[in-house]
């Protein structure tokens, strides 16, 4: 080759020929459902971190007056936890399903819906509750929305609660394909993400659940601990 050839060529267009040769037909393994669900989710997890930190700062204040605690959070929580163990149940029938063989496939098709239907309605069962505890604490005598631990109080239960019903709204989909003629592979990434949704909310609200009935000597200790006092 001449010298002239040689200044002609592009060596930066044949170095990108050939790492485009490299990507050729080969996708990541990671579904973009799935990424942009772990993006959400730590977007979600810095939100409530910023509520946890921003209660627990105004709980030290002298002029702080707890919440009452509410009994029916405690039943509320158990809904959850139910809702969670459902969705895992399908989660794990539509692995079995999609394992098995076709004679076998029918049944444990059967347990998917089943789960899928006790988690909608024990998440729903939650919704419930949380509103229900929302007029309880409407309905008390010494109710004052001006009360920093009230205001927080729904603010964070109603934020969590927005979250669950978007969940909700997945589920519904998740549900309505559930069809005979539905693609096992892409019915399992469904009922996936929206187990680990659910099990994200359901982690996220076992610490709020301790949050709202922590005592102010209590979370004192923890902000110590935790170098933030």
């Amino acid at each position: 080759m001449s010298i002239f050839g040689q200044l002609k060529e592009k060596p930066w267009l044949t170095e990108q020929g050939r790492i485009d040769d490299l990507h050729d037909g080969v996708e990541f393994s990671l579904p973009r459902a799935t990424l942009a669900l772990r993006i959400f989710l730590a977007v979600v997890t810095v939100l409530f971190l910023l509520l946890v930190i921003a209660y627990a700062e105004r709980m030290v204040h002298e002029d702080w007056r707890p919440a009452p605690p509410l009994r029916l959070l405690w039943l509320n929580t158990a809904m959850l936890v139910l809702s969670s163990v459902a969705f895992q149940w399908a989660r794990v029938a539509i692995g079995r399903a999609e394992s098995s063989p076709p004679v076998a496939r029918p049944q444990e098709m059967e347990h998917v819906r089943w789960g899928l239907t006790a988690a909608g309605l024990f998440g729903s069962a939650f919704l419930a509750g949380q509103v229900v505890a929302w007029w309880q604490l409407d309905s008390m005598p010494y109710f004052d929305i001006t009360n920093p631990a009230i205001a927080f109080f729904y603010l964070i239960t109603g934020l969590h609660a927005l979250h669950m019903l978007g969940g909700l709204v997945a589920w519904g989909k998740t549900a309505a394909g559930m069809t005979d003629d539905a693609e096992l592979s892409r019915l399992r990434l469904s009922i996936d993400l929206c187990a680990v949704y659910w099990h994200f909310l359901l982690g996220v609200w076992l610490v709020l659940f301790v949050l709202l009935f922590s005592g102010n000597d209590n979370l004192g200790t923890l902000l110590a601990i935790c170098g933030l006092r």
